[in-house]
């Protein structure tokens, strides 16, 4: 794996805070424009992540989450968003999603906009309630996190890597039931894709096309249900809006079961 696969940004350092009681109002009064910004299309507007958990050490980055009626309706409202400081990233390696970063030297806003029913909100809302209503598994994540920032100081993948196993056992355990589909990012997840590809498609030789995990025309994708890693997808993109899918698979466990 390599850093390629993360989507490009400013290197930052990764500083883990007390929590601050200004982080709710924080993030109220930022929802109000946010949801001036995206108009009527725009349903309800949640606070996730860890600065939404009281008490929980976190990044100082306030984590919003809009509930829209139209995904595609929300790039008509870039303008919007930028005049309100954003910068629009488009999916950032998250399939449906539009997000947005507030800050460029000083990041101080994330906001990860979804259609009603993407299974992603229900996740981050049930991961949100599970660390608000837990306090063990709450002080572990920020103890988590305070050690990652000291050891990754400036390296956000490696940050992410080692978070990747804790946040899925808490999929695990708040009773998330959807699918995802997700850019390969983490240590995991391109663990799996290459895991993949050997065993369905290239049993007998060495996979000879691992040079498409470098270009930026080349997608994977892994499949999650719950917390499980269930399958994957290999798109090339062309011009002209075209583009290929070379692979999808769905592991043999769960196939013939609608996914």
């Amino acid at each position: 794996m390599t850093s390629s696969s993360m989507p490009k940004d400013i290197k930052r350092n990764i500083e883990v805070v007390a929590y601050d009681l200004l982080w709710p109002e924080m993030f109220a009064s930022e929802a109000t424009l946010i949801k001036q910004a995206l108009g009527n299309n725009c349903i309800t507007i949640h606070h996730i992540g860890s600065t939404s958990v009281p008490g929980l050490s976190a990044k100082p980055i306030i984590d919003i989450l809009p509930v829209v009626k139209d995904i595609q309706e929300v790039d008509k409202t870039t303008k919007s968003m930028e005049s309100l400081g954003y910068e629009a990233k488009g999916e950032y390696g998250i399939a449906f999603r539009r997000y947005f970063q507030k800050g460029r030297n000083i990041r101080t806003h994330n906001v990860h906009v979804y259609q009603e029913g993407d299974p992603e909100i229900n996740r981050y809302l049930k991961s949100r309630d599970w660390m608000r209503s837990h306090e063990d598994d709450a002080r572990a994540y920020a103890n988590l996190k305070i050690e990652l920032a000291v050891k990754f100081p400036q390296d956000i993948l490696q940050y992410c890597n080692g978070k990747d196993t804790f946040v899925a056992s808490i999929d695990a355990k708040d009773g998330f039931d959807g699918w995802r589909m997700v850019k390969a990012l983490t240590d995991r997840e391109w663990a799996t894709v290459r895991a993949i590809r050997q065993n369905f498609f290239f049993k007998s030789n060495i996979d000879p096309y691992v040079w498409t995990f470098e270009r930026t025309d080349h997608m994977h994708f892994v499949f999650y249900k719950n917390s499980d890693i269930i399958g994957y997808t290999h798109l090339q993109l062309w011009a002209e809006g075209r583009a290929a899918l070379r692979i999808i698979v769905i592991d043999e466990n769960y196939r013939n079961r609608g996914f």
